[in-house]
């Protein structure tokens, strides 16, 4: 199987957290499929993810529109009076960072992995903590703007560099080691598509927000995410319908959407203000794609 990690942190076999669901002893296709079943409802029945959101992905199909509902969002969380942390863990988009009006981004969390040997944290890092409060975090990985902190876990920029597993390990590790007071969030730009389901990135977060627009291919995708989270025990998983025409489309989207049981939580029409923005990588304060999504957020806030 290659290096394997296991769902729960074991080091081995039969460790006191071990559920004996046989991942780390498959052998075969078949056998990991069945492994990952029991995985899956074990997570399914130990829910941990009660009350409000405070950790929160935003994820979808790749062009959705997720960095610019991640920007949006984020001011509509700092506009309710709740402090955003935003952790982009994109490592292909560069532009994140830009949208927010952010001339140079911090320093990635990349960075504090070794660069030789086995490729480990670094001896007296903070983010092995086993509790980190956002303060806790070095000024040098974050970049403030406008009410909210702003981190990067990497981004691959030359060839051989290798593969991003090292920066979902970072991603995962921090989302569930980071305690938040009352008010603190943690806003988490996914890449797109399902690869860090498979990694399990997601297990720590308490919320899920699917950006889908119009396409078979996105609200396909939308529908095996939803399962996917569902299988990590994360009972908060909503659609956001972006780029929607109309509201003929937005009833056909959340019928569809409904067929595998993924709730719908708002919709954001096609904004032109938004796409003449996108143009130059940037983000309008103002427009009606703003007004939609502090609607959503105020959902967001109120469901437990």
């Amino acid at each position: 199987m290659g290096v394997f990690h296991c769902p729960f942190g074991c080091p081995f076999y039969d460790d006191e957290s071990c559920i004996d669901c046989g991942l780390c002893l498959a052998t075969t296709q078949d056998e990991m499929i069945e492994a990952s079943k029991k995985v899956r409802e074990y997570l399914k029945t130990h829910v941990k993810n009660k009350g409000l959101s405070k950790k929160i992905i935003v994820c979808g199909k790749g062009g959705v529109g997720k960095s610019t509902m991640v920007v949006l969002i984020a001011r509509a969380i700092v506009n309710e009076g709740y402090y955003a942390m935003v952790l982009d863990t994109d490592e292909s988009n560069p532009g994140l960072y830009r949208l927010f009006q952010i001339e140079t981004p911090p320093k990635p969390l990349i960075t504090l992995l070794s660069r030789f040997g086995n490729g480990g944290m670094q001896p007296d890092n903070w983010l092995k903590r086993d509790k980190i409060l956002i303060e806790d975090i070095p000024q040098e990985y974050v970049s403030s703007q406008q009410g909210f902190r702003f981190l990067m876990t990497g981004k691959i920029e030359n060839p051989f560099q290798g593969c991003a597993c090292s920066m979902a390990d970072i991603t995962r590790d921090l989302i569930g080691n980071l305690v938040l007071q009352e008010k603190e969030t943690i806003l988490v730009d996914s890449e797109a598509g399902v690869e860090s389901f498979g990694r399990g990135v997601e297990r720590n977060a308490d919320t899920i927000l699917i950006i889908v627009e119009p396409s078979f291919e996105s609200m396909a995708l939308a529908g095996k995410i939803n399962y996917m989270a569902e299988g990590m025990g994360i009972q908060k998983v909503w659609a956001i319908l972006n780029k929607v025409p109309s509201i003929d489309v937005e009833q056909k989207m959340t019928t569809e959407l409904a067929k595998n049981n993924l709730r719908t939580i708002g919709t954001v029409y096609i904004d032109p203000t938004i796409i003449s923005s996108s143009f130059v990588g940037s983000v309008p304060t103002t427009s009606k794609a703003q007004e939609q999504i502090i609607t959503i957020v105020r959902k967001l806030f109120t469901i437990q």
